[in-house]
């Protein structure tokens, strides 16, 4: 049993019956009444976000939770096939399960997460950013444009569509924040 002043970011709870990980936390003290804290909740198995406020002092079941490094191996109709990385045994994995498959590349060092007691994989944990070539974009122009920050689709070796700055051309390398998709920097 946890209380509320163990929330941590990325801790996982057990709430009316399913299993959230702490996204967002904030201990709140107004001057008249009781301290709360105000939490934003994903839920495991639907990947929704929901907002939640405890009572200071509540206490909530803490799942126990372990992230093991795995390899990602292939895809085929049984799902995504994983590697671990200490073991070798190999683990399918449904899509659901993955935040970002756009940029998921062939021997790609990612984290799975499982529920300790149940030995069931809850989600997988790209990282935070990777690197890809880029395959395909068209050549920017300068002065094509009325604002100094402009974008153009690029497309990286694994297919997915990402926002490049003008100077981006084909075969240079860029580095991707993989929670959003988002440009970060051209890589050397």
């Amino acid at each position: 049993m946890a209380t509320t002043a163990d929330f941590r970011n990325g801790m996982c709870i057990e709430y009316n019956g399913q299993l959230f990980f702490i996204v967002q936390f904030q201990h709140v003290k107004p001057g008249k009444g009781a301290a709360f804290v105000r939490t934003k909740l994903k839920n495991v198995s639907t990947g929704k976000v929901i907002e939640n406020t405890f009572n200071a002092g509540v206490k909530v079941n803490e799942a126990r939770v372990e992230r093991r490094p795995h390899q990602f191996l292939y895809k085929d109709d049984m799902g995504y096939h994983f590697m671990n990385a200490e073991t070798f045994d190999q683990v399918p994995i449904e899509e659901g399960l993955i935040g970002n498959t756009a940029l998921l590349n062939e021997g790609m060092e990612v984290e799975v997460v499982y529920h300790a007691d149940t030995e069931t994989p809850l989600m997988v944990n790209l990282p935070t950013n990777v690197v890809f070539e880029v395959t395909y974009t068209e050549p920017g122009v300068r002065g094509d444009t009325s604002s100094t920050n402009s974008l153009k689709p690029a497309t990286v070796t694994t297919g997915a569509q990402i926002m490049v700055p003008l100077f981006i051309n084909e075969g240079d390398k860029i580095k991707i924040n993989t929670s959003d998709n988002s440009y970060v920097e051209r890589v050397k």
